[in-house]
């Protein structure tokens, strides 16, 4: 018994009658594999667990100094601690970046 002939990818560059270029049979080789032209950006785990984008497009951040040893601290010190900070504009490209396409 012989094996039925099987049907070749149309998008393979070889067959196409102008015979194809090196770059399109790179292409096509990395259409067949699944792999992309261009590596993915990925995102910076470590910025990703600090820092959050606000809808205006603002970075929130955690304060320094307030996961123990308070007792030390003055009052109004530990009342302006509450909350989030929001970084200065100048750092904000370089968060953004890291983040890639996620906020958090």
């Amino acid at each position: 018994m012989t094996a039925a002939p099987t049907q070749r990818s149309p998008l393979n560059a070889a067959d196409s009658p102008t015979g194809g270029s090196p770059a399109d049979l790179n292409l096509d080789s990395a259409i067949e594999t699944g792999a992309s032209a261009m590596p993915k950006q990925k995102t910076h785990k470590g910025v990703r667990k600090r820092f959050r984008l606000t809808a205006t497009g603002k970075v929130k951040h955690r304060r320094a100094g307030t996961s123990h040893l308070q007792v030390r601290l003055t009052a109004k010190r530990r009342r302006n601690l509450r909350g989030t900070g929001v970084l200065a504009s100048v750092d904000t490209p370089k968060i953004v970046a890291a983040l890639g396409k996620y906020s958090y």
